[in-house]
């Protein structure tokens, strides 16, 4: 029996996680959120109704559900506050639900300055970060200097450290990016508020995962970005600020490897990236133009478009190497509905010397092209099916090529973006 599942991305984030660990988590205990910040998001549909998560793990959706946010996760008390109120809009309460690691930095208003003056000044070298100052909140958790959930529980502290970060911001903000300054007694009062409506959830969350394993509770894992956002193993220096392999996991909660029975590998059915950095399989054509109307791949932090492109399986097979992955979730397998014939990266070439690569060092990648094979598409829709011998003959020779060449088993299909669209070809708890 697997008790902890985790479930994390296979690509550059997007993959349609939260649909799953909202699926998933239903019946279970507890649901983990241990990496990234508010410029992940994570959508979900119930009953027809749209919900946007950036913080709160999804599985608190479900009243039987405590969500952890842990200490890899750096936080923003006032997105934390509007999240919660408005999930209160939805009647969904997360009190004595939800609990933050006393562990987890904040995410304060220098931050979001510092990144959204970098950003300007690297003009066409930026990096397309979401601006929401997660970058810096991670350098000053590396750098010692952070403060953390657990400093709001002592206001004269606090406020004398505010006062100084706020000064290190200051001076680079001005004498360097030429920036305006950002006022910390504005920022402390802006902050005072939130603590007493957060106050009760600063825990140490990880004696209560340790009581919630020793207690053999259901434990979902929530992952944000993707792969090859990863800071060690993404398509640097395109990345996040954090792991979102699944060395985050371990880092990012406290909870060791042993204790984790199930690694979820969520995939879509073809590629998406936001933002800069290299994209293999990228499309710009009617292909393009049908996968991000059908998709609807528009982000749901930034609402910028999203790069479409083929699956590549390439990428794939290192993410199934990297995180260990015992099987994969193929999502949005309904927006290929009606295409002619789909394409699948299988290999990279050097343009210069004709080589295949196995993958690309981090100077390579501009000198490779995709190796593709092409599969017959289908006309009858996948959307809403609920049973994989229901899928057209097509799907499922689809479907089987990935398992072939990644060499695990797809053992989720999403066929739509409800909650209910969901094929469980495998109860991934047994």
């Amino acid at each position: 029996m697997n008790k902890n599942i985790v479930i994390l991305g296979t690509q550059w984030g997007d993959e349609g996680k939260g649909k799953i660990v909202d699926c998933l988590s239903s019946d279970s205990s507890y649901v983990v959120r241990y990496q990234g910040g508010h410029n992940a998001g994570h959508t979900l549909v119930v009953d027809g109704k749209k919900i946007i998560l950036h913080l709160i793990p999804s599985g608190l959706l479900h009243d039987n559900i405590i969500g952890i946010i842990s200490n890899g996760v750096v936080v923003s008390p006032s997105e934390l506050i509007k999240e919660i109120k408005m999930l209160e809009t939805h009647n969904i309460s997360v009190n004595k639900r939800l609990f933050i690691s006393n562990s987890s930095p904040l995410i304060l208003q220098y931050h979001i300055e510092m990144d959204i003056a970098r950003e300007k000044k690297l003009g066409i070298s930026a990096l397309g970060t979401t601006g929401r100052g997660i970058g810096p909140a991670y350098e000053d958790k590396i750098a010692r200097r952070a403060l953390r959930i657990g400093d709001l529980k002592d206001e004269k502290t606090l406020s004398m450290r505010l006062e100084k970060i706020v000064s290190y911001y200051n001076h680079q903000l001005v004498s360097f990016y030429k920036h305006k300054p950002v006022d910390y007694k504005i920022i402390l009062r802006d902050l005072l508020p939130t603590i007493d409506i957060i106050y009760d959830m600063i825990k140490d969350t990880t004696s209560i995962l340790q009581k919630a394993i020793k207690d053999k509770k259901k434990i979902v894992f929530e992952g944000a970005q993707g792969s090859f956002l990863d800071i060690d193993h993404g398509t640097y220096p395109y990345v996040t600020s954090s792991n979102s392999t699944i060395g985050g996991v371990i880092t990012g909660t406290g909870v060791g490897p042993k204790n984790l029975d199930y690694i979820l590998g969520v995939t879509k059915a073809y590629s998406t990236r936001v933002g800069y950095g290299p994209f293999p399989t990228e499309l710009f054509d009617n292909i393009d133009k049908h996968f991000s109307n059908k998709g609807h791949e528009f982000g749901s932090t930034t609402g910028r478009k999203r790069r479409t492109g083929w699956l590549d399986t390439v990428s794939l097979c290192r993410s199934v190497y990297i995180n260990s992955l015992s099987g994969l979730c193929l999502t949005k397998l309904d927006v290929l509905d009606g295409l002619n014939e789909i394409k699948v990266c299988i290999a990279y070439k050097n343009i210069h010397t004709a080589e295949i690569i196995s993958y690309p060092d981090i100077n390579e990648w501009e000198n490779i092209i995709p190796i593709y094979e092409t599969y017959p598409g289908w006309t009858r829709k996948t959307l809403g099916i609920k049973k994989i011998k229901d899928l057209p003959y097509e799907a499922r020779n689809y479907i089987n090529r990935i398992e072939e060449i990644t060499q695990i088993p797809i053992d989720i299909i999403s066929t739509g973006p409800d909650r209910s669209d969901i094929i469980l070809v495998r109860d991934i708890f047994y």
